[in-house]
């Protein structure tokens, strides 16, 4: 047998980074059958609840990308979303075409916005990136608990983004914190808050003042998980005339 730890390619990506599974020892074990099956062993991605076999992986020759991913994505979780990240790094890329400020609903520690930051230059440019978030958790918050929420997390992402004079952090629920700092022209928008109610309130209040050719990136959209929000999003959108891209990394695209 051939097996994932004799993989060919070097940019073979292979991951402890699956959500809802009994064993992932067995999937390791299917995951060497897989390879062994193959004519030849190159391109398996297998991570974040994404298999994919014979693909380019070209993100992974992307050295920009490459260089912010590896000094900010630590957990195993975070790596693991290496195709949600390039995904956003190409959607913020192709933002840079068009008016308008950045934001992201659901920045959590700000590694996905530390991330596209660096590789565009976001420092450099006359634009301002804004960021929400709860960043803590209790049982009367409409989102579920995510591991590093504390009392102390807003400062640790404040902290993240010192030196970034163009960042605003908010705290708060989203839609009703985007009153106290919101753009009134957006190029990037990216939807991360685990909840279709709040997504769809954010929607409500900014997707009018995303730029024509701006891009809107839906990280929940085509999770099982969250399924609520794929419902909510798809009907508010054909009600305006757009139709939603649903990407194999889970996420949803829309071009202004």
């Amino acid at each position: 047998m051939t097996g994932i730890k004799d993989i060919l390619h070097p940019k073979a990506v292979i991951s402890r980074s699956f959500y809802g599974l009994k064993d992932h020892s067995a999937l390791i074990g299917a995951l060497d059958q897989l390879v062994d099956n193959m004519l030849i062993p190159r391109g398996v991605f297998a991570c974040d609840n994404l298999i994919t076999l014979g693909k380019s992986l070209g993100f992974l020759d992307d050295r920009a990308l490459m260089g912010a991913f590896q000094r900010h994505a630590g957990t195993s979780g975070e790596r693991g979303a290496v195709w949600r990240l390039a995904t956003l790094v190409w959607a913020a890329r192709t933002a840079l075409r068009v008016e308008g400020d950045f934001v992201e609903c659901g920045c959590y520690k700000g590694v996905s916005a530390r991330i596209i930051s660096e590789v565009v230059g976001f420092a450099d440019l006359p634009r301002h990136y804004y960021l929400y978030d709860l960043f803590e958790h209790d049982e009367s918050m409409p989102h579920h608990h995510m591991l590093e929420h504390s009392a102390t997390l807003v400062d640790q992402v404040r902290e993240r983004f010192a030196d970034m004079p163009n960042v605003t952090i908010t705290q708060g629920r989203v839609p009703d914190s985007l009153a106290q700092a919101a753009p009134d022209k957006i190029a990037f928008m990216h939807l991360d808050l685990n909840n279709a109610e709040a997504e769809v309130g954010a929607l409500e209040v900014l997707f009018d003042r995303i730029s024509p050719g701006g891009v809107l990136i839906l990280d929940d959209f085509g999770w099982m998980a969250y399924k609520a929000q794929q419902v909510a999003e798809v009907s508010w959108m054909a009600e305006r005339g757009y139709h939603i891209l649903e990407l194999p990394t889970g996420q949803g695209m829309v071009i202004k």
